[in-house]
């Protein structure tokens, strides 16, 4: 049975990246520029998860889906969230949405946000079924172009 757990020691950071880098694969020559994922190591992760808050669902004790979550002034930012394509459809993105809502909601933040590729539109038909609202969008560094859109979501109180 999967387990939705925060991580707050350490933990099998090879495994997250494994699931970060496997989810992500699909985004290879679709996206540009490419995924900063690509230049991260363990190491990098277990850095990362230091200064977020990470949850994760387990199956077997293996991680399957994951997302990063850190709080700005008016949100939680929720980020590289993966589910491992075997354990798609079975709820996990929404299980750790809610429980990032959660935490925004102890924090008396009022909306989750995230961004996603303007190429992954399949990705925003997603989030939007989760009930997030495109609200802008914005450009990497040197673009001229589009390259992302922000999606926020209230936090229910």
């Amino acid at each position: 049975m999967a387990e939705l757990k925060r991580i707050t020691a350490d933990y099998d950071w090879a495994a997250i990246l494994t699931l970060l880098r496997t989810s992500f694969a699909y985004m290879e020559g679709r996206i540009d520029p490419p995924s900063s994922l690509n230049k991260m190591g363990a190491a990098d992760i277990k850095a990362f998860a230091a200064r977020h808050i990470l949850l994760v669902i387990e199956d077997a004790g293996a991680p399957v889906a994951c997302g990063f979550a850190a709080p700005r002034p008016d949100s939680l930012y929720l980020g590289k969230l993966a589910v491992a394509e075997a354990h798609r459809g079975r709820g996990y993105l929404r299980q750790i949405v809610d429980a990032a809502e959660g935490y925004a909601a102890v924090q008396d933040l009022p909306w989750l946000e995230l961004q996603s590729r303007i190429e992954l539109t399949d990705n925003h038909a997603a989030f939007a079924r989760l009930g997030f609202e495109k609200t802008s969008e914005g450009r990497h560094p040197g673009y001229d172009r589009v390259t992302e859109i922000t999606m926020r979501r209230p936090v229910s109180r």
